[in-house]
């Protein structure tokens, strides 16, 4: 399967705890937070949908999930990897007070991936790679689940082409250090991640 992914997901505590059946939706939080991205813009909220729907949204949306324990944000300026994006992705990871947060981006078209990791608003680690151009960003520690991806560059292989694929790479960290489970697998307790429920909002 193909994804295109522009989200960014925090958690205040581990992701294991967190995110689980009966998480309840703060309509009233993820409006604050949404206007507070973008305080300049007219912002309307058109309804409520879930994750698996959000995941790509248009150039004129927003959506949040905000809940007592974490938050959800998908917008695709992410994907422009600009200063921009890094506001975007540095105000969710301080929107939840000691939280642990993975920014994500998926991109069929350039087959690449942009993934930060906060901890407590701190920004961690940056990695940006594409099966193209290979390595273009890799700043602070590796995360464990990105260990095994990275042997064979360790190991001599060239990063161009690269020798994972890019797709594969970001849901790996999704999987261990934002969901807990990967973002389509539903655990034995039900809890689906792509089931998780989003306030939508549209730039006027």
């Amino acid at each position: 399967m193909a994804w295109s992914v522009a989200l960014a997901c925090a958690s205040a505590g581990e992701p294991t705890e967190v995110f689980r059946p009966g998480l309840v939706p703060d309509p009233a939080a993820a409006a604050t937070i949404a206007r507070g991205l973008y305080p300049a813009d007219t912002l309307t909220e058109t309804g409520d949908t879930v994750l698996d729907f959000a995941l790509w949204p248009y150039e004129d949306e927003l959506f949040v999930g905000a809940f007592d324990r974490a938050l959800l944000l998908c917008d695709r300026r992410l994907f422009h990897l600009d200063d921009d994006a890094r506001r975007i992705a540095d105000t969710a990871a301080a929107a939840l007070p000691g939280s642990l947060c993975g920014v994500l981006v998926l991109h069929t078209v350039i087959h690449g991936c942009w993934f930060r990791w906060y901890e407590s608003g701190e920004l961690r680690r940056e990695v940006f790679v594409t099966a193209e151009d290979g390595v273009v960003v890799d700043q602070g520690e590796r995360l464990p689940a990105e260990r095994p991806f990275w042997r064979p560059i360790d190991e001599g292989a060239p990063d161009v082409p690269l020798p994972f694929d890019p797709e594969e790479f970001g849901l790996a960290l999704a999987a261990a250090h934002m969901f807990g489970r990967g973002i389509a697998d539903r655990g034995a307790d039900g809890f689906l991640p792509l089931e998780l429920p989003l306030r939508r909002f549209k730039h006027a």
